[in-house]
């Protein structure tokens, strides 16, 4: 018999100190060089899309990876590609830490449409308020030294 799998992650990491440094006009260019690390890595990119102080995405890992090993290469070469394009001058570095939330195939849409209307939701509420919900919805207990 074959193995079969469907995890969905939901992934959403920071700037350092939730800093205000991935200018909108570049992002665009940041999201296709995500979307060829995870291409490079088999995985699956369903959607990504972000502010200028954080990022979500929504994918499939190939089970051969680890998902702290992935998100940490992810976030490594996405540095150094942000500080050497010269398109995002305030960027200094991502946040320790991450969310990585699970969901089930039959929830993708949803989760898809939320990340797509990042810019749109933001109007209303903050990141800290978005995550603090996000982590809340999931049943995911909230360590509040990582909260200003």
């Amino acid at each position: 018999m074959s193995s079969y799998r469907q995890i969905l992650y939901h992934i959403v990491f920071r700037t350092k100190e939730s800093l205000d440094t991935l200018n909108q006009e570049n992002s665009r260019e940041l999201y296709y060089y995500i979307l060829g690390i995870l291409k490079n890595k088999k995985c699956f990119l369903y959607r990504i899309n972000g502010t200028e102080n954080h990022l979500h995405l929504l994918c499939d890992l190939h089970p051969s990876l680890a998902l702290a090993d992935f998100i940490r290469d992810v976030k490594t070469a996405t540095s150094i590609w942000l500080k050497q394009s010269g398109k995002f001058p305030k960027f200094e570095s991502w946040a320790e830490g991450y969310a990585a939330l699970t969901y089930s195939w039959k929830d993708k849409d949803i989760i898809v449409n939320y990340i797509k209307n990042q810019q749109e939701h933001h109007k209303k509420e903050s990141f800290i308020e978005e995550l603090r919900r996000l982590l809340q919805e999931q049943g995911v207990e909230i360590n509040e030294k990582y909260f200003p």
